[in-house]
């Protein structure tokens, strides 16, 4: 299981978010989708070579698994070399040393690496998986396609949801607010995520119940309206039992009786194997992750690359690594091979437009606002990181 642990340095957070030009929007300038702003100008792959020997991936553990890549070496002639992450991070700097070609990135690294000029656009005619099937919720999104050119191949995604045990909290919760209100029933019982990116969750809390504060997009703060978020997550701190950035750590939590409610991921309420345990997407929306293929700049082996991308994005392929991990799959075909399958989708949502639309899948915060503000300048992800450090004190 992964841990999207997010400190990073002074020095990186400057280097990879230090993006200048024009605004951001969040729609392309050719209607594509994504942000429209000035990122290095690194050249897209126009045809397709030999295969070479082999391919390195940096991968979240359960991603790139022998299973599916002896499969797909004897058809390719691609061996594929795996180097798990358990950080966001520490995929950015492993990307950075020229030592991988591909990496399964989150949208809390994308914009990093994309703002840094470390990974390409990428030709989506080579990726004939990369189709219909692929769910349209996680197509031309502000976190991997940029001035309407993508960089990212969906993998899959889920929201981070209201885990409550059941035998203590006999009502199910509608709002966040028993999270994060001083008044809470459930005070000293509430167990919230470790790192800078949890500060989106505040603001998404202020977009419903303070929307003075201006707030358009959780990962679009000025300085205002992070101080906002900042109070809000300094006046959850007296009432939270714990924080977890382990998923291990955040399931004994629940077992042991420490927590009764907090932010959770789908697959940790699943783990447990206790019906007890029970989750809900609050009525004022959440926070959630995508991840999705990234190629290297300077990819080594681009070839064995774009083929992997198109073979992990084959129903079966992504709906394994989907069950794998515990999230919704991006081809929606897999979702029609077997009644396993339809289970597994169904559970995670992955078809469910609707549901995903109340989720704000994690954006590297920039300077430039992503909501379509020009006369004010956004806190960038040093500043959160600064932030956090205030909160946990």
């Amino acid at each position: 299981m992964r841990k999207k642990i997010l400190a990073v340095s002074a020095l990186t957070a400057a280097a990879a978010l230090a993006l200048s030009g024009c605004s951001s929007t969040t729609e392309s300038t050719d209607g594509s989708g994504g942000l429209s702003i000035d990122v290095p100008d690194v050249p897209m792959m126009d045809k397709l070579g030999e295969n070479e020997k082999e391919v390195n991936i940096i991968a979240w553990s359960g991603f790139v698994e022998p299973a599916w890549t002896d499969a797909f070496t004897e058809a390719t002639g691609c061996t594929v070399n795996r180097r798990v992450a358990g950080t966001s991070d520490e995929m950015v700097q492993l990307m950075r040393t020229g030592d991988y070609d591909l990496v399964s990135a989150s949208g809390d690294a994308s914009l990093r690496l994309i703002a840094g000029g470390d990974v390409q656009p990428l030709n989506l005619e080579h990726i004939p998986n990369f189709g219909d099937d692929i769910v349209e919720g996680m197509k031309g999104q502000i976190y991997d396609t940029i001035n309407g050119k993508s960089y990212g191949i969906p993998i899959g995604r889920g929201a981070n949801i209201l885990q409550y045990n059941s035998e203590i909290v006999t009502e199910e919760p509608t709002s966040w607010d028993v999270a994060w209100e001083k008044d809470s029933p459930y005070a000293g019982k509430v167990i919230a995520y470790d790192a800078p990116i949890y500060i989106a969750d505040a603001a998404v809390y202020l977009m419903a119940h303070e929307p003075d504060l201006g707030i358009e997009n959780p990962y679009a703060l000025d300085e205002k309206q992070l101080k906002a978020a900042v109070d809000l997550l300094k006046q959850q701190n007296g009432i939270v039992s714990e924080y977890w950035s382990d998923p291990a750590a955040q399931i004994t939590s629940f077992a042991g009786g420490t927590t009764v409610l907090g932010t959770s991921w789908e697959v940790l309420r699943k783990l447990t194997e206790d019906d007890k345990y029970k989750s809900v997407l609050p009525e004022e929306g959440s926070t959630g992750w995508s991840d999705a293929w990234m190629l290297a700049a300077k990819s080594k082996n681009p070839n064995c690359a774009y083929a992997w991308m198109d073979y992990a994005s084959s129903p079966e392929v992504n709906g394994a690594i989907a069950m794998n991990f515990g999230m919704a799959p991006a081809n929606a075909a897999f979702c029609d091979t077997s009644e396993e399958a339809k289970a597994h989708c169904e559970y995670y949502n992955a078809t469910n437009e609707e549901y995903f639309k109340k989720v704000w899948f994690w954006t590297t915060p920039i300077e430039q606002c992503i909501d379509g503000r020009t006369d004010v300048k956004c806190t960038n992800f040093q500043q959160w990181t600064d932030a956090w450090t205030s909160v946990k004190g």
